[in-house]
C-alpha cells in the first residue's frame, strides 16, 4: 500500500489547488487508500465547524468528505480570517487566539510553525497518505522567510510538490516557469512537476508547449484537467465569485425564482448559497448595486467578517435604503441577520460601540469577546434543520415569530445559523413560501438532494484525476518523493531557509 505525502501548490489563488486536492483525495480513497487532507495555513472567510466544535476552512471540510472522513482541526491548524485589509483573526486549532496586523503576525510565527508541523505529523501517523494544499503561490518571495504554508512546509516535512496552473486565465506556461525560477535551489528541489487546470479545447494543441516546458524546467507535466462546469462548491474565497458561472436548470414549475445575494466587501460563508444555486429554476446572482435588487424575488444578506463596516458600506452604496424600503422577501444569515436588527453594540470586532441597524427585525446584537462555535439543530416549516454557527455577536430577539434561533417579521427572516439551506426539506418549504409571497409561479423540484449532489461532484473530481492525470507517476511521487531535479536559473538569492 502506498504511504507518503504530497503538497499541491498553485501559480495563483483560485488556480484550482482546493479542487485538485479534493480530487486526489477522492481518487485515492476509492482505491482503498487511507488518505486525509491538510492545509497548514488558510486565509479564508468560508469556514466550517467540526463535530468537536473547532473552526476550520470550508475547503478542508469538503476535502475530508472527499476522503470519506469527518473533518478535524488537524486538517487546518491555522485559519486566518481577514477583518480588514490589514488585520486578521488568527484561529489556531479551531479556536480564535488573536486579532493581529501583518507586523504583529510575525511574532506568532514560531508558535504557528510548531503547531502546523505537529498537526501534519499526527495526520501522517494516522493515515497512509496526506494530501497537503498550499496557499496562494509558493513564488510570493516577499513572504518566503518564515513561510509555513508552501515551500517552508515542503522543506520542513520533506514533501514533493506539484504546481497547479489555471490555463483559462492565460499565461500558464510563463507562470509555471516563473514559479520555479523565482525559488532558491533548495526549494526548487521539491517542485516535481505541473498540472494544467481548466483547459478548454483540443489537448493536442497544448503538446508543443508541454514539451517545451519539460525541456526548459526538467520537470514533468502530470496531466491536463479539462474544464468542467459546476465544480464551484465550497470554494476558498470571494475571488472565485468573479468567475462563478452557474448553469441554471429549467424550473420544475412555470417560472424561475430570482435570488439576489448582496456581495459584501467582507462576505463570509457565501457557500450557504450553493444549495439555492443547485435548485432547478433558481437563479442566484451576487450584486453590489441597489438597482439589482428591484427584480429579485428573494434578497439574501449573507454572513460578514466585519458586520459594522459592511453595514456602513451598505449605507454608502444605497443598499441599506433599498433593503429598508423593500417589501419583498429578505433573508439575513449570521452577519446579515445582525444588520437587519435594530441595534448593534460592537466593542469587539470594529470597536464602533453602539450602531443603528436596518431596523427590519426586532433584534438587538451585542458582540462578545468569545466566539460561539457549534452544530445546532432545530425545526422550521415542520422540517428538521441541522446547521453550524460561527459568530461573536449575541442576538437578543425581542419580538416577531420564531425562526430557528432568530425570527421572522412579515417578509423578513433572520438566523445566525449557517448551512440551513442545505437541508432539503426545509429549503423546499422555504422557497415555496418565498415564491408565494413574491407572486411567482415557482415550484421547488421534489427530488433535489444537495448532499448527493455534493458527493456526485466529488466523484467527478476523482474521475478527472483518474482519467486525466498520470496517476502511476503521482503514486511514485507520493511514496518516494521528488527525483533529482535540475536547478532553474536565476533562482532566489540564497538564505531563504525555513
Amino acid at each position: 500500500m502506498v504511504k507518503g505525502a504530497l503538497l499541491v501548490a498553485g501559480t495563483t489563488s483560485d488556480a484550482g489547488k482546493s479542487v485538485v486536492t479534493a480530487g486526489i483525495c477522492r481518487w485515492l480513497a476509492r482505491q482503498g487508500v487511507s488518505v486525509a487532507p491538510f492545509k497548514a495555513q488558510n486565509m479564508s472567510l468560508n469556514s466550517y465547524v467540526t463535530a468537536e466544535g473547532a473552526e476550520i476552512g470550508r475547503a478542508q471540510a469538503t476535502q475530508a468528505q472527499a476522503a470519506y472522513l469527518e473533518p478535524v482541526a488537524d486538517m487546518n491548524p491555522i485559519l486566518l480570517k481577514p477583518g480588514s485589509d490589514r488585520r486578521s483573526q488568527v484561529v489556531l486549532m479551531g479556536e480564535p487566539v488573536a486579532d493581529v496586523d501583518a507586523m504583529e503576525y510575525g511574532a506568532l510565527k514560531d508558535l504557528l510553525r510548531t503547531t502546523a508541523l505537529e498537526a501534519l505529523a499526527r495526520l501522517r501517523e494516522r493515515y497512509d497518505v496526506v494530501v497537503c494544499e498550499g496557499a496562494g503561490s509558493p513564488a510570493e518571495i516577499n513572504l518566503r522567510r518564515g513561510d509555513i504554508a508552501n515551500m517552508g512546509l515542503a522543506r520542513a516535512a520533506g514533501l514533493p510538490v506539484i504546481v497547479v496552473g489555471d490555463i483559462d486565465r492565460g499565461g500558464v506556461f510563463a507562470a509555471f516557469y516563473g514559479t520555479v525560477g523565482l525559488l532558491d535551489a533548495a526549494d526548487q528541489s521539491h517542485v516535481s512537476g505541473f498540472v494544467i487546470n481548466k483547459f478548454r479545447g483540443a489537448p493536442e494543441l497544448l503538446q508543443p508547449g508541454l514539451d517545451t516546458l519539460r525541456r526548459l524546467t526538467g520537470r514533468e507535466v502530470y496531466g491536463v484537467l479539462p474544464w468542467l462546469d459546476g465544480l464551484w462548491l465550497d470554494v476558498e474565497d470571494s475571488l472565485a465569485l468573479d468567475n462563478r458561472r452557474v448553469a441554471v436548470r429549467g424550473p420544475h414549475g412555470r417560472q424561475t425564482l430570482r435570488v439576489a445575494v448582496v456581495r459584501l466587501p467582507r462576505i463570509s460563508n457565501f457557500t450557504d448559497l450553493d444549495a439555492l444555486a443547485a435548485e432547478p429554476g433558481v437563479v442566484v446572482r451576487f450584486v453590489t448595486d441597489p438597482v439589482e435588487l428591484d427584480d429579485a424575488d428573494l434578497v439574501v444578506l449573507p454572513g460578514s467578517r466585519a458586520t459594522v463596516d459592511d453595514l456602513a458600506w451598505l449605507r454608502k452604496r444605497g443598499l441599506a435604503a433599498a433593503l429598508q424600503e423593500r417589501e419583498g422577501p429578505v433573508l439575513g444569515i449570521c452577519g446579515g441577520f445582525q444588520m437587519l436588527g435594530r441595534e448593534i453594540v460592537d466593542d469587539v470586532e470594529s470597536g464602533a460601540g453602539k450602531v443603528e441597524g436596518l431596523g427590519r427585525l426586532p433584534v438587538r446584537v451585542e458582540f462578545a469577546p468569545d466566539k460561539r462555535l457549534g452544530r445546532p439543530e432545530g425545526v422550521a416549516y415542520a422540517q428538521p434543520v441541522r446547521a453550524y454557527e460561527i459568530h461573536h455577536g449575541r442576538a437578543t430577539v425581542e419580538g416577531g415569530e420564531p425562526f430557528l434561533d432568530g425570527c421572522r417579521v412579515g417578509n423578513v427572516w433572520g438566523t445566525t445559523w449557517h448551512g440551513v439551506l442545505e437541508n432539503d426539506g426545509f429549503r423546499r418549504a422555504f422557497l415555496a413560501d418565498v415564491a408565494g409571497r413574491a407572486g411567482r409561479d415557482f415550484v421547488p423540484a421534489p427530488g433535489t438532494d444537495f448532499a448527493r449532489l455534493r458527493e456526485e461532484r466529488l466523484d467527478a473530481l476523482g474521475d478527472l484525476v483518474e482519467r486525466h492525470l498520470d496517476t502511476d507517476a503521482l503514486l511514485r511521487l507520493i511514496e518516494h518523493g521528488p527525483p533529482e531535479l535540475p536547478f532553474l536559473p536565476p533562482g532566489a538569492p540564497g538564505g531563504t531557509s525555513y
